[in-house]
């Protein structure tokens, strides 16, 4: 009953973090700064939230951790930093549906490296969920018309680097996520620090660029690096692709960034794939 409800749990906070995530499109879209000092301040602001959730949640722990972090740990804490920094970069160069959909292979890239690393078993409905969430993407991809070679090659990197940190998150289960995730942020704020605008920007800008640090960086790590302890690394990646469906929600509603037909229907597809996996899988455990 235990392993149910942590499964649960997992679930739900995965989800979370991928509701969250989703709302990069939509800040980088309203936000009117250049790539880097959007970067840098998003990554600022996100250092900030998570330092403020590490001082609530578990604070003697997770600070002692940031002095001894191990390769695992340094790993994951550079891979967070670089999928950030790919992940915004890819939403200035291309569409938000573009790249939501591109991330969208996570679960199959998650699922076969935790299969040569770990030789972790891919449950049934995680493979079949992947196969039919690959074949949305297909849908979107082969048949719509938007995307740039740069905005698509920002976004596989983000892609690979997130299925590489998600197989680390279950591979190492002892490493102190959240101390990494606050070091992830920090990290992708310095690294453009050289070419971001330093200059504290309008009052309206600023709070945007706030609330994107904290809800799209800091809360969506949070949630993350919690729950993805509680999920195999194939179904952590499934679960979060609902961004893919979710991103050009939001843009769509806020700008009128209408998604193509292709677009759409792909990402039902995608949408539905995971609904039904996360049903499944919960009823198979608990059959179990």
């Amino acid at each position: 009953m235990v392993e149910i409800r942590r499964y649960r749990l997992g679930l739900l906070l995965v989800t979370a973090s991928a509701i969250a995530w989703s709302t990069a499109g939509y800040f980088t879209r309203l936000i009117p700064l250049d790539t880097a000092s959007t970067l840098f301040w998003r990554g600022l602001f996100g250092a900030l939230g998570m330092l403020l959730f590490i001082c609530i949640y578990e604070p003697r722990r997770n600070f002692k951790a940031l002095g001894s972090l191990g390769i695992a740990g340094w790993s994951f804490a550079g891979l967070g930093a670089f999928g950030m920094l790919c992940f915004v970069a890819a939403l200035k160069h291309t569409s938000v549906a573009h790249v939501s959909i591109v991330y969208a292979t996570v679960p199959l890239l998650a699922a076969g490296l935790a299969w040569l690393v770990m030789r972790e078993h891919v449950s049934t409905s995680a493979m079949v969920a992947s196969i039919a969430a690959l074949a949305g993407v297909m849908v979107m991809v082969g048949l719509g018309h938007e995307g740039s070679l740069a905005g698509d090659l920002l976004a596989f990197a983000m892609t690979g680097s997130m299925a590489v940190a998600m197989v680390l998150a279950r591979r190492y289960q002892n490493i102190p996520m959240l101390a990494i995730s606050f070091l992830s942020a920090a990290l992708s704020a310095i690294v453009v620090m050289p070419f971001a605008e330093l200059a504290i920007p309008d009052r309206t800008p600023l709070f945007h660029l706030a609330l994107f640090g904290l809800t799209n960086s800091a809360l969506g790590l949070a949630l993350f690096s919690i729950g993805a302890k509680m999920l195999p690394a194939a179904e952590t990646a499934l679960i979060g692709a609902l961004d893919a469906p979710l991103a050009p929600v939001w843009v769509m509603l806020a700008f009128g960034e209408v998604p193509s037909q292709a677009t759409t229907i792909g990402g039902g597809i995608v949408f539905a794939a995971i609904f039904a996996h996360m049903v499944w899988g919960t009823r198979a455990k608990t059959q179990h």
